[in-house]
């Protein structure tokens, strides 16, 4: 057998879904934004931290903490969440395009039978 360094990757690489890059770092971060609903796994991940920097940004705000303080907890609390989900998803998307490339290796070949000549077919 080959080493795995050896052989190309057999798994695709996952579908870039931003614009392409025209090397300005402004320009490119707009229209990455423009688009953000078109990359895999970044509207759920975002709702999902939105969600639980709001829940505790309210909770902190009615509590004893004052709104500044209670602003703050919601905008460590979104980052925190949205780049946890968003990498899990990240490798949830990953181990299942592993799966079904590893099902599809291990599937038997099949090949169309070439029709016989010396049959007669049914013709109309």
């Amino acid at each position: 057998m080959s080493s795995p360094s050896s052989e190309p990757s057999s798994i695709p690489p996952p579908p870039s879904a931003g614009p392409p890059s025209t090397g300005n770092l402004f320009n490119d971060s707009i229209e990455a934004a423009k688009n953000v609903e078109k990359l895999p796994c970044a509207r759920n991940s975002l709702l999902t931290g939105l969600a639980a920097g709001s829940g505790v940004a309210f909770i902190r705000g009615v509590s004893t903490a004052t709104p500044i303080v209670a602003g703050h907890w919601f905008a460590f609390t979104f980052v925190a969440v949205a780049a946890i989900s968003h990498q899990v998803c990240i490798r949830q998307m990953e181990a299942e395009r592993k799966k079904v490339t590893q099902i599809i290796e291990s599937a038997p070949k099949r090949t169309l039978k070439k029709p016989d000549p010396s049959t007669p077919s049914s013709s109309s």
